[in-house]
């Protein structure tokens, strides 16, 4: 396929690690087209779909088809989008017109979606190509992805320990290299958690801020959709594109015209530090890399505080756990038993206990959610960032189990899910590799509407730390 189509004018494998906005900006200057460039992270999918198995519904002469249509406009003169002819993945389950919608379940292969989801039609109004839908476990309910339907994702940095989840398809494509940006979504750290094991970066926006109009229950939202990229400046660049109020998220309403600047200024920054969030013991090479990263930040002008309470997140995985599962629990009255039969045993068993749960205990959790929120905002009071290993430990084997209302992920993501209960956002940002191999990632958090802040902490890694240059042996 690749011999009928121009050569790019950077070498096939560093193009493909290339940045979103460069791959964007060769397009434009016609340096490339779309269609080579396009057809080049097929071509990787392709070769890698054994190993990695992060696709899990390929669209790919319909990519081409939209790329050479690109580069027919480019010809003509047209106005191509600041992502224009860019490859780009969205994760199963959210929706691309025409295309599956499976959740990664059996009981949904035969979901077609009829219509974009607001945010993957802005990133196709940007002019982004989509090449295919990543990788999920059945019904995003837990952070590793295998599910029947699609067999397992691994990580390209080690093929026997998973990249995370539910994104995890996401994450281990951008970290394959088969598309420079991905949409993904996050209900208790599912943008997060890959990205931490794929040494890619990933913001769980502040509640609202990019519409999730596929959310059931709109009032009660934890879970956000968000960018998933290899450098600071395409996420950053997705998020302004994906951002936004839409009449179908009430929550996406209240956020207005809350996307600023805060121009790079970090001096006046504060940073807290919890070692051991939610009082779960971290592995000493992860706490290591974070410690190290956080010396480059000191070093660039921030003022570090390591004394926040280390009770902040006591409790947040009995309240998480009764919220999720009553959610999912949603699903036998949405689909109906005879949905049932196909599900995986972990799937049955989460609905099984949100079906136990009482309205009284949902109540209960909902005013704990509301605590806990509180509890944070009186911490802000103090700094302006907190910051916290994005996991407890390096990434397990490739097909264990993890569901979310289990102890393993209480332990493992208790940095993440108190932030989906408390609507702040999150970034998790790569922070070095451990002894193994595996990528480490910090994660910071900030006030409601300040992810820009997010991104200036990024950014200082970004250019500081030089495990960022480095790529899996693929």
């Amino acid at each position: 396929m690749l011999r009928d189509i121009a050569e790019p004018a950077v070498a096939g494998t560093d193009l493909l690690y290339t940045s979103a906005l460069k791959q964007a900006a060769m397009v434009r200057e016609g340096r490339t087209s779309s269609e080579a460039l396009v057809a080049l992270v097929i071509q990787r999918a392709k070769d890698t779909a054994t190993d990695v198995n992060c696709i899990a519904v390929p669209r790919y002469e319909r990519a081409l088809e939209e790329a050479r249509a690109i580069d027919a406009a480019r010809a003509r003169g047209e106005d191509l989008g600041p992502l224009c002819g860019v490859p780009v993945t969205v994760k199963d389950g959210i929706a691309t017109a025409g295309d599956q919608q499976t959740l990664g379940s059996l009981s949904m292969v035969d979901v077609i979606a009829q219509r974009d989801d607001i945010v993957w039609a802005r990133l196709k109004a940007a002019g982004a190509v989509l090449i295919g839908k990543t990788a999920t476990p059945e019904f995003y309910h837990e952070v590793t992805t295998h599910s029947a339907l699609h067999g397992v994702t691994r990580n390209p940095w080690s093929l026997n320990h998973t990249p995370g989840g539910s994104s995890g398809g996401a994450a281990a494509a951008l970290a394959a290299g088969i598309g420079s940006m991905a949409i993904g979504s996050d209900g208790g750290g599912s943008l997060r958690c890959p990205a931490a094991c794929t040494g890619t970066l990933a913001l769980k926006p502040t509640v609202g801020r990019i519409p999730h109009e596929s959310f059931p229950d709109t009032f009660g939202n934890y879970s956000s959709l968000g960018p998933m990229a290899r450098s600071v400046e395409d996420l950053a660049a997705m998020f302004s594109i994906m951002s936004g109020p839409n009449d179908r998220d009430a929550l996406s309403l209240l956020t207005g015209d809350a996307v600023g600047s805060l121009g790079g200024d970090l001096v006046a920054s504060r940073i807290g530090w919890l070692a051991n969030p939610g009082g779960y013991h971290v592995e000493a090479e992860i706490s290591d890399r974070c410690i190290t990263a956080l010396g480059v930040l000191e070093r660039a002008g921030e003022s570090l505080r390591r004394d926040l309470e280390p009770e902040l997140l006591h409790g947040a995985h009995a309240i998480y756990s009764i919220i999720g599962a009553v959610g999912h629990a949603g699903r036998l009255r949405q689909l109906g038993a005879s949905a049932r039969s196909m599900w995986g045993e972990t799937f049955r068993d989460i609905v099984d206990l949100g079906m136990s749960f009482s309205a009284a205990d949902l109540a209960q959790a909902q005013e704990a959610r509301t605590a806990l929120f509180r509890r944070v905002q009186h911490a802000f009071r103090h700094v302006d960032v907190i910051a916290m290993p994005s996991l407890t430990r390096s990434p397990g084997p490739a097909d264990a189990p993890c569901p979310v209302h289990g102890e393993d992920y209480a332990a493992w993501a208790a940095a993440l899910y108190p932030f989906n209960l408390t609507g702040h956002p999150a970034i998790s940002v790569p922070c070095g590799f451990t002894s193994e191999g595996i990528p480490v990632g910090i994660q910071f958090v900030a006030r409601w509407h300040e992810e820009e802040r997010l991104f200036d902490v990024a950014r200082i890694l970004q250019a500081a730390l030089p495990s960022w240059e480095e790529r899996p042996k693929l």
